[in-house]
């Protein structure tokens, strides 16, 4: 359900195109909990709670049209999971004060057991509330129409003095992908391989399907930084800490979309297919690149052994790309200031750091530090958790734009 069905429309359409952020960072509000002490949060939570009662009476009386029944059922199913998590909350935050009322008590009469008891029951309070302020905010956040999409998903070795160090990096940067798409159940499709000549990756794309990908992966499009220390040559043994990049794209692929291409606008070349090392794999000219001559983009694929499966797996990826300048036209038309970017856009933008010599993983738009890169690489439970921390800050963000938003509004029409 997304928020925007919930207000007045015209208010919602005049906030969108005459209210952006300031772009500065609100840190009181970086997280569910400090968000739902938002005074203009609690106002509308209290507006909408009000109107899934009132809703719900209208519908129990029985005295509308069937006209109005049915979109008035709507609305009840809308604002039935808010209001019953609001419910929960408020409920939670009573016990809590009652347990705090308690405590003040047993301070006095020195009861010590009994004073455990309660703060072990408020930590647990304190954890139940802020999964329900997770649960609610992910309720309110308008769900973008390409969350659910599937993805072809893009590495790029960058380049540096250092050698190989972008290309290694590269490899272990789509093997973390693979390995990740794996620890979710999606199906990972390689599209396209093509390896550097010391084990290293020069390029490579996958298309990811599977239950909500895009809105997973969304965050991962831009520019990643790795420090480290070679692990061969010179560099290595006078211990020099060398810095490289590569790069990700994240290309949804909504499946009701189909992105006409004329065949005129299209040079297709077809050549061997190489392996490591440069030498060819393939005694038939079975890789396909395509160029779309109008913009100048090309795809390439090389993977299958049919040139005519490779060409349509090309085009696929073509259609991606091209479908991609629709959405960052569309996108860019709604973007705020917010800090977080869409994984969309900014596409060069330098994300997140890898240091290998401080086993430090960086995440630049939340300033977010996580270590042990080893376990970030394999593509489970620590990088499902850094993902989660972005999803998190960009729909508390998202959510403190709605309301301050609003509250401009209301100051404008007051």
């Amino acid at each position: 359900m997304g928020m925007h069905n919930w207000g007045p429309k015209s208010l919602l359409d005049t906030a969108r195109l005459a209210l952006t952020c300031s772009g500065r960072l609100r840190k009181k509000h970086q997280d569910s909990h400090g968000l739902w002490k938002h005074k203009a949060m609690q106002k509308y939570l209290e507006t909408l709670s009000k109107e899934y009662e009132r809703v719900s009476h209208l519908l129990n009386a029985g005295s509308v049209s069937d006209f109005e029944e049915k979109s008035l059922k709507r609305r009840h199913a809308d604002l039935s999971p808010v209001a019953a998590v609001f419910q929960e909350i408020k409920e939670a935050e009573r016990e809590v004060q009652e347990l705090e009322a308690m405590r003040k008590e047993l301070d006095s009469r020195d009861e010590k057991q009994l004073l455990e008891l309660a703060l072990e029951e408020k930590e647990t309070l304190d954890k139940k509330i802020n999964t329900l302020c997770k649960k609610l905010f992910q309720s309110l956040v308008p769900k973008q129409k390409y969350d659910r999409s599937p993805v072809i998903l893009e590495v790029t070795a960058g380049r540096t003095t250092g050698g190989d160090i972008c290309q290694q990096f590269t490899k272990e940067m789509f093997e973390m992908y693979q390995n990740y798409a794996d620890y979710k159940s999606w199906t990972f499709d390689i599209l396209n391989y093509t390896p550097a000549e010391i084990g290293g990756l020069h390029h490579a794309a996958a298309q990811i399907s599977g239950d909500d990908v895009y809105r997973h992966l969304k965050y991962e499009g831009g520019t990643h930084r790795v420090q480290r220390i070679p692990e061969t040559g010179l560099s290595s043994r006078m211990q020099r800490i060398h810095t490289g990049t590569m790069s990700v794209i994240v290309l949804p692929q909504p499946e009701e979309v189909d992105i006409k291409v004329d065949s005129k606008d299209l040079r297709i070349d077809t050549f061997r297919a190489k392996g490591a090392g440069g030498q060819h794999v393939n005694k038939t000219d079975s890789a396909v690149r395509i160029v779309h001559l109008p913009t100048g983009l090309a795809v390439e694929c090389q993977q299958e052994r049919s040139q005519q499966m490779n060409r349509e797996i090309a085009l696929r990826t073509l259609r991606a790309k091209l479908y991609q300048q629709i959405i960052e036209k569309q996108l860019s038309q709604e973007q705020s200031a917010r800090k977080l970017q869409l994984g969309t856009r900014a596409q060069s933008e330098r994300i997140r750091t890898y240091n290998f010599t401080q086993d430090r993983v960086t995440d630049h738009r939340i300033s977010y530090d996580a270590r042990n890169i080893k376990e970030i690489l394999s593509g489970k439970e620590a990088l499902d958790k850094l993902i989660n921390r972005l999803l998190e800050f960009a729909e508390v963000e998202a959510l403190t734009e709605y309301l301050e938003n609003l509250q401009s509004l209301e100051r404008g029409g007051s």
